[in-house]
């Protein structure tokens, strides 16, 4: 059977929450004092937040956990929202489990390992079978069950069903010392990808992606033929979307197989108690390892398993009284981004 949600995020209007606010003062609920809310409750294993920020009228409210989809059901559909449409989704817009194509990206924020990203297909079918696997956005889903969940996708779709891109450490180095811009270098992975993809899956009509960059440009300047000659939707936040959530899946358990294939490189095969490769980049753990290596197997180590354009490249390389200068050329590039005080830690 297909797995709970535990997350629910709706826009209320003014009437809809002032419902909302009569159910939860009014109820048997345990109030909670969250940052910047208008309102918060704690239930029977959910928990029930309206927030304060006003946009279009329309105020946000989040429900989550174990039995958050009961209280959706059971009291916010008929008691604020006004109708039921939790289970009817795909009879209320059809083009959710219509054929079409999804894509994300995986290990983008993560100075070690590669950059994953996947373009994945789906019909009626299809995502009827991917959500009895219990697919869903990766972020939502432990690392376990991405692993067990993104082999079973690829077994289900088949070569035929998904498309990906994965840059390696030395490849990404490259790669984006020639762009020096991460949303250029995701927007030639996200049309590479859904270039093979369309390659396999012709018929396919339309393609979700979930939006990386401040414009929908800067990847339609990317797209190759066969993906300027279908549509293909920018959305933020498309993982509800099934085939993105299957992308997102597939492409993050490519992402942690060659992270724990680097943990076994560093540390061995995998046991209790072992060290394991850190993920993200501000985990004093991730400086701390590519210090180490560093100082054993000198600065260009870091060209091979590291994203060298981080910040976090001249943080480990003056611990270690080296300098970007006894790097390669490809792990010599900065962005001018980078040297405003004010950039990112990747741009």
């Amino acid at each position: 059977m297909p797995s709970k949600k535990t997350s629910f995020t709706y826009e209320l209007d003014n009437d809809q929450q002032e419902l909302l606010l009569g159910v939860m003062v009014n109820g048997n609920y345990r109030k909670r004092e969250v940052p910047y809310s208008l309102w918060s409750i704690e239930g029977d294993h959910f928990n029930a937040t309206l927030y304060e920020k006003e946009k279009h009228g329309k105020r946000k409210l989040c429900v989550q956990g174990s039995k958050a989809e009961d209280f959706v059901l059971y009291t916010l559909e008929p008691r604020v929202l006004g109708g039921a449409s939790l289970g009817y989704e795909t009879v209320l817009n059809p083009d959710l489990v219509a054929p079409h194509a999804g894509g994300d990206e995986s290990g983008k924020g993560d100075y070690f390992g590669p950059l994953v990203v996947c373009c994945a297909y789906t019909d009626e079918k299809l995502s009827a079978q991917m959500q009895e696997l219990g697919v869903k956005d990766c972020k939502q889903m432990s690392d376990k069950a991405v692993l067990a969940a993104g082999s079973a996708l690829r077994r289900l779709l088949g070569d035929g069903g998904y498309a990906v891109v994965k840059l390696g450490p030395a490849a990404y180095n490259r790669l984006y010392a020639k762009m020096r811009n991460i949303n250029r270098m995701l927007a030639w992975a996200h049309a590479t990808a859904v270039e093979e993809l369309l390659e396999k899956r012709p018929e396919c009509p339309r393609v979700v992606i979930d939006q990386f960059a401040p414009t929908e440009a800067t990847i339609a300047r990317a797209l190759k033929p066969r993906g300027r000659a279908a549509k293909v939707e920018q959305r933020h936040k498309a993982e509800d979307d099934i085939a993105v959530a299957a992308a997102s899946v597939i492409a993050r358990e490519i992402f942690l197989r060659d992270i724990m294939k680097m943990g076994e490189e560093l540390f061995g095969p995998p046991a209790e108690g072992r060290e394991n490769v850190p993920a993200g980049s501000s985990d004093p753990r991730v400086a701390a390892l590519a210090e180490r290596m560093v100082a054993k197997e000198g600065p260009v180590w870091l060209m091979n398993h590291c994203k060298a354009h981080f910040r976090t490249t001249d943080k480990v390389l003056a611990a270690c009284g080296k300098s970007r200068a006894d790097l390669p050329p490809e792990g010599q590039v900065v962005s001018s981004a980078m040297r405003t005080p004010k950039a990112e830690n990747m741009v």
